[in-house]
């Protein structure tokens, strides 16, 4: 029910002075473009992160794959190194055609972070890097490891007798939890993530199959986190990890700009102001896409083009942003639910760090129905025998979005020859951790909707 009154102000104020909150509150998909986009020149050094801190995370990173190699061996392809491929969708980018009506002569790409080893998300980035330095951080202060050392030596009965001493809490809806918890477990840690009333029963009986503890919410993400932050404050040597506020995940995400960079040159893709790069990038709290466009900024520069992509019950970040307001406002304060099917996406509160970081760095952001990302699930099933689970095909619309005549979300300064040029990637965020009763009855949903995308 949309409320009379927000934040002391009348719907019908906010209405004025933010047309876009009409479709907002009637959750009607929609697109927002950022008008305070910046030449990233002119605001990299404003920013509170930079590429050295990408550059340390990533060495962190190569200093622990003999570790993940070993406890982990379905690494053993990449040697420790979680990454995920890139690979075109010519099947999917016909029916998508199909559906808008339009030639569409461009490059489109799947990032596979749905095939992500471990924890199989884009949450295996962010959420195992934090775990992994917070390791370092404690075997470094017991005198257990230096730099110089074999990070396998981690798996041993001695570190993992250390690590049990020590807790690791989160707030989460599902894969945070998931990347954490099977990360910390096995590296002996104490671990306990509290689940938001969305996060699905699998998820909850894997983590405690590894031995996580789990703590269950009625309430959402919000009050997850909240009490996760409240438990983890009351304890001695208990570290929480902040899913709304932490630079550790953030860059842990971000590791994944000179990653893709490495991709598309080993594809002969040419990124430059001639032939730019679009990504979507499905947005929940922000700290997953957040950190990746950062990523790509630091790479591209001006030649990259982000957009976040959020289900419309739970389009935190567009508000944030749209308004100025970023965590002190919520899709709940305009009557709008915050359920979505997109389990992963399920958040009413952004991120304020996010939000933030990411105004002067995103193109947009739009919004995806329920009922299109069951389609999009049933489409990719169907043209490319990929399976995803919903919140990893919330991208999959940008390709028309952006240039739509109605939506008008392209940015003004491209030319209109840019889009064509290009290269677009749609970032899946996962579903292969997905039992296989779940994936068919998504896909039975989609195939129900199918004739009406």
């Amino acid at each position: 029910m949309i409320p009379e009154t927000v934040l002391t102000k009348p719907i019908e104020r906010w209405y004025q002075s933010h047309p876009l909150l009409k479709r907002f509150t009637a959750t009607e998909e929609l697109c927002w473009c950022n008008n305070e986009l910046s030449r990233f020149e002119e605001t990299q050094h404003t920013l509170p992160l930079s590429a050295s801190d990408i550059a340390e995370a990533t060495q962190r990173l190569k200093r622990f794959a003999p570790y993940i190699q070993h406890v982990f061996p379905e690494t053993s392809v990449n040697k420790g190194i979680i990454e995920s491929e890139l690979i075109r969708i010519p099947n999917a980018q016909r029916a998508l055609e199909k559906i808008t009506g339009r030639s569409l002569p461009v490059t489109l790409l799947l990032k596979r972070d749905d095939l992500l080893p471990i924890s199989g998300s884009v949450k295996a980035r962010g959420g195992i890097y934090e775990v992994l330095k917070h390791a370092e951080t404690i075997a470094f202060q017991s005198g257990v490891l230096s730099k110089k050392s074999n990070y396998s030596d981690l798996a041993s009965k001695a570190c993992r007798l250390l690590f049990s001493k020590h807790q690791i809490m989160v707030g989460s809806t599902g894969n945070l939890g998931l990347s954490i918890g099977i990360m910390g477990a096995q590296l002996g840690f104490k671990v306990t993530v509290h689940m938001s009333s969305d996060a699905r029963q699998w998820k909850k009986d894997l983590l405690r199959q590894k031995g996580v503890t789990i703590v269950e919410h009625r309430d959402d993400y919000g009050a997850a986190v909240a009490n996760g932050r409240r438990e983890a404050n009351e304890l001695s040597r208990c570290h929480f990890i902040d899913d709304e506020n932490s630079t550790d995940l953030f860059l842990g995400y971000s590791v994944a700009g000179h990653r893709l960079q490495q991709q598309l040159s080993e594809q002969k893709i040419e990124v430059s102001q001639h032939h730019p790069l679009f990504v979507y990038l499905p947005c929940g709290v922000g700290g997953g896409p957040g950190g990746i466009a950062f990523g790509l900024k630091q790479v591209f520069g001006d030649n990259v083009h982000c957009y976040f992509a959020e289900p419309t019950q739970s389009a935190c970040m567009f508000l944030g942003m749209y308004t100025g307001l970023h965590d002190n406002i919520s899709v709940q304060d305009f009557g709008v639910e915050n359920k979505t099917c997109a389990d992963g996406l399920a958040v009413g509160r952004p991120s304020a760090f996010v939000g933030q970081v990411m105004t002067s760095l995103l193109d947009g952001i739009f919004t995806v129905s329920d009922e299109n990302m069951y389609r999009y699930l049933a489409l990719m099933k169907d043209t490319e025998d990929i399976e995803l689970e919903p919140s990893a095909t919330a991208g999959f619309p940008g390709i028309a979005r952006v240039t739509s005549a109605t939506d008008n979300c392209f940015s003004p300064q491209l030319p209109e020859t840019a889009f064509n040029n290009g290269t677009h990637i749609v970032w899946a965020t996962g579903g292969n951790m997905v039992p296989q009763r779940e994936r068919a009855e998504y896909y039975h949903k989609g195939k129900k909707l199918e004739n009406n995308l």
